[in-house]
């Protein structure tokens, strides 16, 4: 159940939350978020080579600046990010065994972002699109027996139960922060439609 956001923000230090976000923003509000990017994210937005996808990766960026914004009572513009060599994002000006850390993701028209203290995490969503869930691509990135696994299914929940898989891998590698030196085949996670999300191996 989503919920809306509270009057007032606190984050003690085994608090996790998770906030989802429109990337359908009015003009205006898409405007106000894109004012408080820096430079170096206005450049990745250039990247893009559709203006679409250019549009939700400052909107998803935007949303991030202002949720953290609220937890460190600071304006969004002002929030300065370091990266790992991987390229995982953290927050430059809150650094400490207790600092702030968080995670994010988007896919289509929503962002997911996931805050917490002193540990690190990950996140992960994807539009369910049934020609990505193939065999070819769960050969490539599930392990053997995952792939048996998902094989067993009943045909009509083999979709949900791939994204259940993609997803979940995602946000371990993204916790890790390691990048895809971690291969996605290297590891199990739980895929099985409502089964709770589990690291099995590593």
């Amino acid at each position: 159940m989503w919920r809306s956001q509270p009057a007032t923000l606190t984050l003690g230090g085994k608090d996790v939350y998770v906030w989802r976000a429109t990337l359908n923003q009015t003009a205006a509000q898409a405007q106000s978020l894109l004012h408080t990017l820096a430079a170096d994210e206005l450049a990745r937005a250039r990247r893009f080579y559709f203006q679409r996808d250019r549009e939700r990766f400052f909107v998803a960026r935007g949303v991030l600046r202002s949720i953290l914004s609220c937890y460190l009572d600071t304006e969004p513009s002002q929030l300065r990010f370091g990266y790992s060599s991987y390229g995982k994002p953290a927050l430059a000006q809150n650094t400490g065994r207790n600092a702030i850390r968080f995670n994010a993701s988007h896919s289509h028209e929503l962002a997911l972002v996931t805050v917490t203290r002193g540990r690190e995490l990950g996140v992960d969503i994807e539009r369910i699109c049934a020609e990505v869930a193939n065999e070819q691509i769960a050969e490539r990135f599930f392990s053997p027996r995952k792939v048996v696994r998902l094989r067993s299914l009943p045909t009509d929940t083999q979709t949900e139960a791939f994204f259940h898989c993609w997803t979940r891998k995602e946000a371990y590698i993204k916790a890790r922060g390691e990048g895809l030196s971690l291969p996605l085949d290297q590891f199990d996670v739980s895929l099985v439609p409502g089964e709770p999300a589990a690291l099995l191996s590593t």
